[in-house]
Protein backbone atom coordinates (compact mmCIF):
# COMPACT_ATOMS: atom_id res chain seq x y z
CA UNK A 1 0.00 0.00 0.00
CA UNK A 2 1.21 3.41 -1.35
CA UNK A 3 1.70 5.87 1.95
CA UNK A 4 1.58 9.82 2.48
CA UNK A 5 2.78 11.56 5.27
CA UNK A 6 0.64 13.88 7.00
CA UNK A 7 0.57 15.72 10.51
CA UNK A 8 2.72 12.37 12.37
CA UNK A 9 0.94 9.80 10.48
CA UNK A 10 2.63 8.01 7.35
CA UNK A 11 -1.36 7.38 5.90
CA UNK A 12 -2.56 5.04 3.20
CA UNK A 13 -3.54 6.51 0.40
CA UNK A 14 -6.76 3.92 0.73
CA UNK A 15 -9.08 4.89 3.44
CA UNK A 16 -11.94 2.38 3.87
CA UNK A 17 -15.03 4.29 4.09
CA UNK A 18 -17.86 2.93 6.30
CA UNK A 19 -20.99 3.92 5.90
CA UNK A 20 -21.76 0.53 4.54
CA UNK A 21 -21.31 -1.19 8.08
CA UNK A 22 -24.23 0.90 9.62
CA UNK A 23 -26.80 1.06 6.81
CA UNK A 24 -27.65 0.01 3.74
CA UNK A 25 -25.70 2.61 1.44
CA UNK A 26 -25.36 3.52 -2.49
CA UNK A 27 -27.59 3.24 -5.69
CA UNK A 28 -25.20 0.50 -6.95
CA UNK A 29 -25.42 -1.61 -3.51
CA UNK A 30 -26.97 -5.06 -4.36
CA UNK A 31 -25.75 -6.97 -0.88
CA UNK A 32 -27.07 -4.80 1.79
CA UNK A 33 -25.56 -4.11 5.03
CA UNK A 34 -22.92 -6.19 6.00
CA UNK A 35 -23.01 -9.16 9.11
CA UNK A 36 -20.91 -8.11 11.68
CA UNK A 37 -18.51 -10.99 11.39
CA UNK A 38 -18.20 -9.98 7.42
CA UNK A 39 -17.60 -6.43 8.88
CA UNK A 40 -14.95 -7.96 11.19
CA UNK A 41 -12.94 -9.90 8.20
CA UNK A 42 -13.03 -6.56 5.99
CA UNK A 43 -11.34 -4.91 8.69
CA UNK A 44 -8.42 -7.29 9.30
CA UNK A 45 -7.83 -7.89 5.52
CA UNK A 46 -7.88 -3.42 5.28
CA UNK A 47 -5.37 -3.57 8.34
CA UNK A 48 -3.41 -6.53 6.54
CA UNK A 49 -3.13 -4.68 3.26
CA UNK A 50 -1.95 -1.43 4.93
CA UNK A 51 -4.89 0.71 5.37
CA UNK A 52 -4.64 2.45 8.29
CA UNK A 53 -7.58 5.20 7.58
CA UNK A 54 -11.14 4.53 8.50
CA UNK A 55 -13.95 6.90 7.52
CA UNK A 56 -17.32 6.83 9.60
CA UNK A 57 -19.37 9.27 11.36
CA UNK A 58 -22.18 9.63 13.40
CA UNK A 59 -24.96 10.25 11.04
CA UNK A 60 -24.27 6.48 9.71
CA UNK A 61 -26.18 4.11 11.52
CA UNK A 62 -24.39 1.56 13.67
CA UNK A 63 -21.03 2.55 11.70
CA UNK A 64 -19.08 3.96 14.72
CA UNK A 65 -19.95 1.39 17.37
CA UNK A 66 -19.64 -1.82 14.55
CA UNK A 67 -15.79 -0.17 13.49
CA UNK A 68 -14.53 0.72 16.62
CA UNK A 69 -15.30 -2.66 17.91
CA UNK A 70 -13.87 -4.49 15.04
CA UNK A 71 -11.04 -2.00 15.81
CA UNK A 72 -10.64 -3.17 19.38
CA UNK A 73 -11.15 -6.79 18.74
CA UNK A 74 -7.59 -6.57 16.40
CA UNK A 75 -6.18 -4.45 18.82
CA UNK A 76 -5.56 -1.69 16.31
CA UNK A 77 -7.72 1.31 17.53
CA UNK A 78 -4.66 3.23 18.70
CA UNK A 79 -2.84 2.84 15.65
CA UNK A 80 -5.08 4.08 12.88
CA UNK A 81 -6.26 7.20 11.96
CA UNK A 82 -10.22 7.26 12.26
CA UNK A 83 -11.97 9.87 11.12
CA UNK A 84 -16.08 11.08 12.30
CA UNK A 85 -18.15 13.51 11.35
CA UNK A 86 -20.22 15.84 13.59
CA UNK A 87 -24.10 15.41 13.06
CA UNK A 88 -25.91 18.11 10.73
CA UNK A 89 -27.00 21.31 13.03
CA UNK A 90 -31.10 20.94 12.79
CA UNK A 91 -32.37 23.75 12.26
CA UNK A 92 -34.07 24.43 15.47
CA UNK A 93 -30.25 24.65 16.77
CA UNK A 94 -27.87 26.23 13.77
CA UNK A 95 -28.19 29.98 14.13
CA UNK A 96 -28.19 29.64 18.30
CA UNK A 97 -24.54 29.80 19.06
CA UNK A 98 -25.26 28.11 22.48
CA UNK A 99 -27.67 25.32 21.54
CA UNK A 100 -25.13 24.41 19.02
CA UNK A 101 -22.01 24.22 20.97
CA UNK A 102 -24.42 21.93 23.65
CA UNK A 103 -25.28 19.83 20.31
CA UNK A 104 -21.85 19.34 19.09
CA UNK A 105 -20.35 18.71 22.21
CA UNK A 106 -22.68 16.28 22.44
CA UNK A 107 -22.08 14.48 19.26
CA UNK A 108 -18.92 14.31 20.00
CA UNK A 109 -19.31 12.80 23.05
CA UNK A 110 -21.57 10.27 21.70
CA UNK A 111 -19.11 9.52 18.76
CA UNK A 112 -15.97 8.87 21.19
CA UNK A 113 -18.62 6.65 23.38
CA UNK A 114 -19.67 4.66 20.46
CA UNK A 115 -15.74 4.54 18.91
CA UNK A 116 -14.21 3.89 22.50
CA UNK A 117 -11.75 6.28 22.22
CA UNK A 118 -11.03 9.15 24.78
CA UNK A 119 -9.79 11.24 21.98
CA UNK A 120 -10.60 11.36 18.77
CA UNK A 121 -7.91 11.58 15.64
CA UNK A 122 -9.79 13.78 13.71
CA UNK A 123 -13.67 15.65 13.54
CA UNK A 124 -15.18 16.81 10.46
CA UNK A 125 -18.43 18.98 10.22
CA UNK A 126 -20.76 16.35 7.81
CA UNK A 127 -22.02 20.11 6.35
CA UNK A 128 -20.60 22.88 5.30
CA UNK A 129 -22.42 25.85 6.17
CA UNK A 130 -21.10 23.97 9.71
CA UNK A 131 -18.44 25.26 9.83
CA UNK A 132 -19.52 28.77 11.28
CA UNK A 133 -18.79 26.64 14.30
CA UNK A 134 -15.68 25.56 13.92
CA UNK A 135 -14.41 27.37 16.92
CA UNK A 136 -16.23 24.75 18.92
CA UNK A 137 -14.44 21.98 17.60
CA UNK A 138 -10.56 24.08 18.21
CA UNK A 139 -12.27 24.00 21.80
CA UNK A 140 -13.19 20.38 22.04
CA UNK A 141 -9.30 20.26 20.53
CA UNK A 142 -7.58 22.62 23.16
CA UNK A 143 -9.59 20.31 25.79
CA UNK A 144 -7.93 17.36 24.40
CA UNK A 145 -10.99 15.39 23.36
CA UNK A 146 -9.96 16.16 19.40
CA UNK A 147 -6.62 15.81 18.11
CA UNK A 148 -6.99 17.56 14.42
CA UNK A 149 -10.02 19.30 13.19
CA UNK A 150 -11.66 19.99 9.58
CA UNK A 151 -14.84 20.09 7.46
CA UNK A 152 -16.52 17.89 4.70
CA UNK A 153 -17.34 20.11 1.74
CA UNK A 154 -20.23 19.45 -0.52
CA UNK A 155 -20.32 19.18 -4.01
CA UNK A 156 -19.86 22.88 -5.55
CA UNK A 157 -16.73 24.73 -4.08
CA UNK A 158 -17.85 27.33 -1.08
CA UNK A 159 -16.91 29.10 1.56
CA UNK A 160 -14.68 26.21 2.91
CA UNK A 161 -11.84 27.67 0.40
CA UNK A 162 -11.63 30.54 3.53
CA UNK A 163 -11.45 27.85 6.12
CA UNK A 164 -8.26 26.51 4.09
CA UNK A 165 -6.72 30.23 3.46
CA UNK A 166 -6.87 31.22 6.94
CA UNK A 167 -5.21 27.40 8.16
CA UNK A 168 -8.00 26.81 10.66
CA UNK A 169 -8.38 23.54 9.17
CA UNK A 170 -6.30 19.89 9.41
CA UNK A 171 -7.98 18.01 6.43
CA UNK A 172 -11.30 18.35 3.72
CA UNK A 173 -13.31 15.34 2.66
CA UNK A 174 -14.16 16.55 -0.76
CA UNK A 175 -16.32 14.48 -3.80
CA UNK A 176 -14.86 13.70 -6.83
CA UNK A 177 -14.41 11.21 -9.22
CA UNK A 178 -14.04 10.35 -12.99
CA UNK A 179 -17.05 12.84 -13.70
CA UNK A 180 -16.87 15.56 -11.41
CA UNK A 181 -13.89 17.66 -11.14
CA UNK A 182 -15.81 21.13 -9.58
CA UNK A 183 -13.46 20.85 -6.93
CA UNK A 184 -10.34 19.86 -8.75
CA UNK A 185 -10.77 22.54 -11.15
CA UNK A 186 -11.53 25.17 -8.30
CA UNK A 187 -7.70 25.04 -7.18
CA UNK A 188 -8.63 23.78 -3.76
CA UNK A 189 -6.55 20.69 -3.99
CA UNK A 190 -3.49 22.64 -4.48
CA UNK A 191 -4.00 25.14 -1.77
CA UNK A 192 -4.13 22.42 0.79
CA UNK A 193 -1.19 21.05 -0.74
CA UNK A 194 0.38 24.02 0.33
CA UNK A 195 -0.84 24.72 3.99
CA UNK A 196 -0.01 20.36 4.46
CA UNK A 197 -3.82 20.42 4.65
CA UNK A 198 -5.18 16.89 3.97
CA UNK A 199 -7.29 16.25 1.39
CA UNK A 200 -9.71 12.95 1.36
CA UNK A 201 -11.83 11.98 -1.87
CA UNK A 202 -15.19 10.68 -1.27
CA UNK A 203 -17.81 9.68 -4.53
CA UNK A 204 -15.13 7.59 -6.55
CA UNK A 205 -17.77 5.63 -8.26
CA UNK A 206 -20.39 8.54 -7.66
CA UNK A 207 -21.82 6.63 -5.38
CA UNK A 208 -21.94 3.30 -7.42
CA UNK A 209 -22.91 5.14 -10.81
CA UNK A 210 -19.70 4.96 -12.53
CA UNK A 211 -19.62 0.90 -12.01
CA UNK A 212 -23.83 -0.39 -11.72
CA UNK A 213 -24.92 -2.20 -15.21
CA UNK A 214 -25.82 0.23 -17.93
CA UNK A 215 -29.24 -1.52 -18.04
CA UNK A 216 -29.84 -1.14 -14.01
CA UNK A 217 -29.03 3.07 -14.73
CA UNK A 218 -32.18 5.12 -13.84
CA UNK A 219 -33.86 6.82 -17.21
CA UNK A 220 -33.19 10.50 -15.21
CA UNK A 221 -29.25 9.50 -15.55
CA UNK A 222 -29.43 7.90 -18.73
CA UNK A 223 -26.84 11.37 -19.93
CA UNK A 224 -23.67 9.91 -18.41
CA UNK A 225 -24.46 6.73 -20.65
CA UNK A 226 -22.01 8.33 -23.69
CA UNK A 227 -19.61 9.20 -21.77
CA UNK A 228 -19.36 5.90 -19.69
CA UNK A 229 -19.01 3.93 -22.92
CA UNK A 230 -16.07 6.39 -24.03
CA UNK A 231 -14.53 5.98 -20.38
CA UNK A 232 -14.80 1.75 -20.38
CA UNK A 233 -13.14 1.98 -23.91
CA UNK A 234 -10.21 3.95 -22.63
CA UNK A 235 -9.51 1.42 -19.72
CA UNK A 236 -10.03 -1.65 -22.06
CA UNK A 237 -7.37 0.10 -24.12
CA UNK A 238 -5.27 0.13 -20.90
CA UNK A 239 -5.48 -2.85 -19.95
CA UNK A 240 -7.89 -2.46 -16.60
CA UNK A 241 -11.37 -2.20 -15.56
CA UNK A 242 -13.71 1.21 -14.92
CA UNK A 243 -13.42 1.11 -11.00
CA UNK A 244 -9.76 0.56 -11.36
CA UNK A 245 -9.56 3.80 -13.63
CA UNK A 246 -11.88 5.56 -11.27
CA UNK A 247 -9.51 5.38 -8.03
CA UNK A 248 -6.12 5.55 -9.74
CA UNK A 249 -7.18 8.88 -11.76
CA UNK A 250 -7.99 10.03 -8.46
CA UNK A 251 -4.70 8.97 -6.97
CA UNK A 252 -2.93 10.86 -9.57
CA UNK A 253 -4.38 14.16 -8.57
CA UNK A 254 -2.12 16.52 -7.03
CA UNK A 255 -2.52 17.73 -3.54
CA UNK A 256 -4.95 14.28 -3.09
CA UNK A 257 -3.81 12.75 0.13
CA UNK A 258 -6.39 9.35 0.46
CA UNK A 259 -9.44 7.94 -1.57
CA UNK A 260 -12.06 6.64 0.20
CA UNK A 261 -13.92 3.38 -0.95
CA UNK A 262 -16.84 1.72 0.79
CA UNK A 263 -17.19 -2.30 0.37
CA UNK A 264 -19.93 -4.15 0.84
CA UNK A 265 -18.25 -7.77 1.02
CA UNK A 266 -14.54 -8.49 1.24
CA UNK A 267 -13.92 -9.43 -2.16
CA UNK A 268 -14.40 -5.89 -3.31
CA UNK A 269 -12.03 -4.84 -0.52
CA UNK A 270 -9.39 -7.21 -2.02
CA UNK A 271 -10.00 -5.98 -5.73
CA UNK A 272 -9.93 -1.92 -4.30
CA UNK A 273 -6.38 -3.30 -2.25
CA UNK A 274 -5.20 -4.24 -5.51
CA UNK A 275 -5.97 -0.95 -7.44
CA UNK A 276 -4.35 1.08 -4.63
CA UNK A 277 -1.33 -0.89 -4.60
CA UNK A 278 -0.99 -0.21 -8.76
CA UNK A 279 -0.86 3.53 -7.44
CA UNK A 280 -1.48 6.70 -10.00
CA UNK A 281 -2.59 6.78 -13.46
CA UNK A 282 0.57 7.08 -15.94
CA UNK A 283 0.49 11.58 -17.01
CA UNK A 284 -0.39 10.36 -20.87
CA UNK A 285 -3.89 8.15 -19.94
CA UNK A 286 -4.90 10.96 -17.69
CA UNK A 287 -4.49 13.29 -20.31
CA UNK A 288 -6.41 10.72 -22.89
CA UNK A 289 -9.24 10.60 -19.98
CA UNK A 290 -9.20 14.19 -19.27
CA UNK A 291 -10.22 14.73 -23.00
CA UNK A 292 -13.03 12.34 -22.86
CA UNK A 293 -15.07 13.88 -20.65
CA UNK A 294 -17.89 16.51 -21.04
CA UNK A 295 -18.89 19.28 -18.79
CA UNK A 296 -21.75 17.58 -17.20
CA UNK A 297 -24.86 19.10 -15.69
CA UNK A 298 -25.36 19.01 -11.82
CA UNK A 299 -28.24 16.70 -11.88
CA UNK A 300 -25.88 13.95 -12.69
CA UNK A 301 -23.37 14.91 -10.66
CA UNK A 302 -24.82 15.84 -7.33
CA UNK A 303 -26.75 12.44 -5.70
CA UNK A 304 -28.76 15.11 -3.78
CA UNK A 305 -30.65 15.73 -7.15
CA UNK A 306 -31.48 12.21 -8.19
CA UNK A 307 -34.96 10.88 -7.52
CA UNK A 308 -35.44 8.82 -4.44
CA UNK A 309 -31.91 10.20 -3.09
CA UNK A 310 -30.78 8.85 0.69
CA UNK A 311 -29.17 10.74 2.78
CA UNK A 312 -26.01 11.82 1.60
CA UNK A 313 -22.07 10.88 2.73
Amino acid sequence: MQTICWKDYQLSRMMLGTVQFGMTYCIANTAGQPSYDDILAMVATALDGGVNGFDTAAAYGDSEIVLGQALRELHALEQVLVVTKVKALPPSCADNPQIAEKTIRESVDASRLRLGMDRLPLVLFHREQDGRYLYVLEKLAAEGQIRHVGISGGNHPGPIGDWVAAGRVSALQLPANLLDRRHARSGIFEACKSKGIAVFIRSVYLQGLLLMPESAIPASLDGVIPVRRRLVALADQAGIGMAELAVRYMLAQPGVTSVLTGVETIGQLRENLAFFDRGPLPASLMETVAEAIPNLPDTVLTPSTWPNAWPQH
